[in-house]
Parts: structure tokens; C-alpha cells; sequence
């Protein structure tokens, strides 16, 4: 016979069996409501990127800040990410567009952190060789356009107006070229130390053509995570392109809207794609 205490104890060994297992349920535990964002930017990049994501939310009353990161080191880049979420009152939905995906999944832990978002993002799990996992997929073509000099690195002309910034209009990014940030020949072979996404509830905008990072390696990212997931017709740069579209995702993790069909040319998965 089943007795009250008995079903009680099962439902609590239940309940600490879902949060002790890697990957299981934190998808599915809705993230508390919050009014603060904080938006991580990757590389060949700078925080001025998320400025039409920015006004979006801001329009919803959500208090939002963008990190500048010195692109220097993955130690560097989540000091300056955990520098602004010491910052914030409250819970707040952390947020990561390419290599910053590697920070927030690194700087995720915090507790102030409700929910995160990848906008075509690394995501590695703790100590994973993320080079190793991206050679599964196919090779973006703007791999080509690494050009190395005193340590640094940055994409050549050609690789970022063609690859990593396609989609967007000419004249902006080649603006976006003439500030891009160069970053450190070590900063890619960093590992992370611990995978927020694993416990926390997570985001992803998948874009369909990207030439930065492979969709197909995207696509699995979000799968293991067990994210909410969006595709769209897009290239890497989808926080410009799709501004609507990657903040009210956002928006959504912040428990700040409603669930709603998804704009024309994108298709949204729960859980998982």
C-alpha cells in the first residue's frame, strides 16, 4: 500500500533525480519573470550590435545592458560579463550572440542569471574541445578569411562582408567591418569550466544561412540543450537583421510576452529541435 509518506518521498527524490541528471529539465522549468537583460556580443564585433535589439526592449520597459568585452581571453571576456550582472537587480536574462555563447554558457552560473539566450551561438559543455565538436559539421566558409597579425586576429574584408555579415545591408556592414573586434589567437582554444545551459532554462535562434558558424552544428547545440528554439532566414548576424525577431525571443525568456506565432520566415520548435 502506497502511504502518504511513502508519496511523498517519492515525488521529492523525483523532483532532485530531474535536477541532479545532466540536461534534464531545466527547459522545462519556466524561467522566473524578469526585467533585466544583459547582452553578451561575440567576435568581430562590439556591443553596438545589439543597438536595434536594444530599443526593442527597452520599448517593453525591460532595463537592458550591453558588455563590451575585450575579446582578449574567455577569463577576460566573462570578468567584464560578470562585472555588469553585478550590476543588475533582480533576475536577469543573459544573453550571448556567437563566441559569447561560450561566455554565457561560463558566466551562466551566476545566480542573478533567470534564463539564456543563444543567437547563433557556441555552446559548450564544460571542458568540451569545442574545435574538435565543430569538425563533425560542415566548415563555414568564413574559417577562409582569418587574417593573424601580433597576436591577433580578424576577418578580411571579403570574409566579413561576404560571410560573416551577409544578409546585411552593404553600406552598414561595411561600417560594422571598419569597427569590428580583433581578437586574441588564443581566444577560440579556451574551454569552459562549467555549462550554465545545463541548469538553467535556454533560448536559441538558429540562423539557416549562416557562413560563420554551420547551421547544422547550431541546430545540434539547441537539440542538446533541450532549448526553445527559432530558425531563421538569416545569416549570422540575425541580432541586425531580425532585430523583431531575436527580442521577442528574448522577451519571451524574460517572461515579458506572450507566446506568439512566429514571424514570417522563421518557425519556432519548444524544447528541442
Amino acid at each position: 500500500m502506497l502511504t502518504r509518506r511513502t508519496l511523498m518521498w517519492l515525488l521529492a527524490a523525483g523532483g532532485s533525480l530531474a535536477l541532479a541528471l545532466p540536461g534534464i529539465g531545466a527547459a522545462a522549468r519556466p524561467a522566473p519573470a524578469s526585467r533585466n537583460v544583459v547582452l553578451v556580443h561575440g567576435a568581430y564585433a562590439d556591443g553596438s550590435c545589439w543597438a536595434e535589439v536594444i530599443a526593442r526592449l527597452q520599448r517593453h520597459g525591460l532595463n537592458v545592458t550591453a558588455v563590451q568585452n575585450p575579446l582578449t581571453s574567455l577569463a577576460d571576456d566573462v570578468a567584464a560579463t560578470r562585472r555588469i550582472l553585478a550590476l543588475q537587480e533582480g533576475p536577469t536574462v543573459l544573453v550571448g550572440h556567437s563566441w559569447a555563447g561560450t561566455v554565457i554558457s561560463e558566466a551562466g552560473v551566476d545566480p542573478k542569471v533567470s534564463a539564456l539566450v543563444y543567437v547563433a551561438a557556441r555552446a559548450p559543455d564544460a571542458g568540451e574541445d569545442y574545435a574538435a565538436l565543430a569538425k563533425k559539421f560542415p566548415t563555414p566558409p568564413a574559417n577562409a578569411g582569418l587574417v593573424h597579425s601580433g597576436g591577433f586576429a580578424q576577418l578580411s574584408e571579403e570574409a566579413f562582408l561576404r560571410d560573416f555579415a551577409n544578409g546585411v545591408d552593404p553600406v552598414k556592414a561595411r561600417v560594422l567591418y571598419a569597427a569590428q573586434g580583433r581578437i586574441s589567437d588564443a581566444l577560440f582554444s579556451a574551454k569552459t569550466t562549467v555549462a550554465a545551459w545545463r541548469t538553467k532554462p535556454s533560448w536559441y535562434a538558429v540562423s539557416k544561412q549562416d557562413r560563420t558558424t554551420a547551421t547544422e552544428l547550431e541546430r545540434f547545440l539547441a537539440q542538446r540543450m533541450k532549448a526553445t528554439t527559432i530558425e531563421l532566414d538569416s545569416g549570422h548576424l540575425s541580432l541586425i537583421t531580425h532585430p523583431e525577431e531575436i527580442a521577442n525571443l528574448i522577451l519571451r525568456a524574460a517572461g515579458a510576452a506572450p507566446a506568439s506565432k512566429p514571424a514570417s520566415g522563421s518557425s519556432e520548435r519548444d524544447g528541442g529541435i
